[in-house]
């Protein structure tokens, strides 16, 4: 039988967030708690209609195992799409405006946050 919910592919490789998040950190989250979910969604939703659904519908209706299992699979695909081994820095538009209003400055705002 083929699994209705897969574990989707890493944006990049396990250790390009170093040193940030360790490649063994990333394949402990990735490969065994996020993994564990799809497996676990897969097992409560086999030969239901729950299995024909996407997973945004079954985090909109589901509910009990189904639903975290569902969420916990959207939740962990959608942070590892957040972050990026290019991401960072110093913000731009509305926000960087805000940033300046409050603290003066982003380095200002920084320092006061580390």
């Amino acid at each position: 039988s083929t699994m209705s919910f897969t574990l989707p592919k890493l944006p990049y490789e396990q250790n390009a967030l170093e040193p940030h998040i360790s490649a063994e950190t990333l394949a402990y989250h990735y490969g065994k708690h996020h993994a564990g979910y799809v497996k676990k969604l897969n097992a409560a939703t086999e030969g239901t209609e729950q299995a024909k659904s996407t997973l945004e519908e079954l985090v909109a209706t589901a509910s009990g195992k189904v639903f975290n299992c569902a969420a916990q699979v959207w939740n962990h695909t959608f942070y590892w799409n957040c972050l990026s081994p290019n991401g960072g820095g110093e913000p731009t538009g509305a926000v960087l405006e805000a940033i300046n209003k409050n603290f003066g400055d982003f380095a200002t705002f920084k320092e006061q946050f580390s």
